[in-house]
């Protein structure tokens, strides 16, 4: 961990960070500034100007690269995931995970590491995960503690929070992979062989059922994507799923996704559900994500 990280992750800095935050809210409240209408380049300049101005006038001991990381977590504050949108861009990461306020994990190449930033307190955290949920028409609080749900480019979020997480409002985010897995990339890892990867083939190319099974995160939906790629490109494909992450490259393909039960606990739709409407819309495979 470099000295800015360590600066990151100080009360000192998160303290700092709050203060400019509240300076930009007001900036943009006292000037009746619709920022949210601007286009990204204008965004910046803007963050930039006021963050710098600030530490002027305060006469804060901030250096170039503290006041360039400041910046940084200003904009993300403002517009993006706060503290784990650098989290969210970096294609290495493949999942995010927060444990409370001061504890963020990463899973890269397969390993858990510790993250170098953290959140202010457990309603930042919220807060946070209340602007993930928000455009997708979902969300979070007392009376639903829980939920399940799935950004636009195909990414997995799960958040819980108090009084069901006892330590704190937790939040998972696994994200899609922007290129697919191939078979030349299992072949080259050693994952699989040539003659089994034959063979799974034609077992999907003569419609044998086919059950992907393993641990969490083992891989399944990848994997179930890449079979799927072997399904000839005139069949119809009905899809079922409790979160719709399989990304197929067909024409015909129907994508159904199961939902879950108002605050009235009522008008819950199932994927047994699903799978029996599916049976009448005349399909040549029914792929079903979860069982």
């Amino acid at each position: 961990m470099d000295q800015i990280e360590r600066f990151r992750l100080s009360d000192q800095y998160q303290t700092l960070k709050s203060s400019v935050h509240r300076h930009l809210i007001a900036q943009i409240e006292d000037r009746k500034l619709d920022i949210y209408t601007w286009p990204a380049d204008k965004v910046e300049r803007f963050v930039a100007e006021q963050v710098k101005r600030y530490v002027l006038e305060q006469r804060l001991p901030v250096n170039q690269r503290e006041s360039e990381a400041l910046i940084a977590d200003a904009r993300n504050e403002l517009l993006g995931f706060g503290p784990i949108q650098s989290l969210v861009d970096d294609d290495t990461v493949n999942d995010i995970v927060v444990n409370g306020p001061h504890n963020v994990f990463i899973e890269r190449g397969g390993k858990l590491y510790s993250a170098p930033v953290r959140f202010n307190d457990d309603n930042h955290v919220i807060r946070v995960i209340q602007r993930i949920l928000a455009p997708l028409g979902r969300r979070v609080d007392e009376s639903t503690p829980m939920v399940d749900a799935r950004l636009p480019d195909g990414s997995r979020v799960n958040a819980i929070i108090p009084p069901i997480a006892l330590d704190g409002p937790c939040l998972s985010i696994r994200k899609f992979k922007k290129v697919p897995l191939t078979a030349e990339d299992l072949l080259k890892s050693g994952s699989i062989t040539q003659p089994e990867l034959d063979y799974l083939k034609r077992k999907v190319e003569t419609r044998t059922n086919l059950i992907v099974v393993g641990g969490t995160g083992s891989g399944k939906t990848t994997f179930l994507n890449l079979l799927s790629s072997w399904i000839p490109s005139g069949e119809r494909i009905v899809t079922v799923e409790d979160a719709a992450e399989l990304r197929l490259r067909h024409n015909h393909v129907v994508r159904l996704e199961t939902r879950p039960p108002n605050l009235e606990g009522q008008r819950a739709i199932s994927a047994r559900d699903l799978v029996r409407n599916a049976l009448r819309m005349r399909p040549d495979r029914i792929i079903v994500g979860e069982v």
